[in-house]
């Protein structure tokens, strides 16, 4: 058979995976930055982005703390969300509420996040 891909399991549980604190990264930098959208968009984009943000390793833990089949679909729900985040960047530059100089780290990061998900997605699947 082929190459066995090993599952990053932590001894200490999911706050030792790198995937998750690089997620928890990306929500304090989408706090910082939403700190400076306006008022109107408190209940608007600002909340999407933080939501979609702390989803991502939100779901990493959940999925680590359920195990089996829970955690591959909780992995992909994260990899979703840090999609939806990347979208929501692009919104924020493009209204204008973020400098796209200042948005790139973010994406960067986010990017980041969901190339990790995708590896541990596929980790995951080839451990079934």
């Amino acid at each position: 058979m082929g190459k066995t891909l090993e599952v990053p399991v932590s001894e200490s549980g999911y706050r030792d995976l790198q995937v998750w604190v690089k997620a928890m990264a990306l929500v304090e930098d989408v706090y910082r930055v939403t700190a400076a959208f306006p008022d109107s968009e408190r209940f608007g984009l600002t909340s999407q982005m933080q939501r979609a943000a702390v989803s991502v390793p939100s779901n990493i833990a959940e999925g680590y703390g359920r195990g089996g089949g829970d955690y591959s679909r909780h992995v992909n729900i994260a990899r979703g969300s840090v999609m939806e985040l990347e979208t929501q960047l692009e919104i924020a530059v493009r209204l204008k509420y973020l400098p796209r100089e200042q948005a790139k780290p973010i994406w960067h990061t986010a990017q980041e996040v969901g190339r990790m998900l995708t590896g541990l997605s596929k980790a995951l699947k080839g451990r079934r």
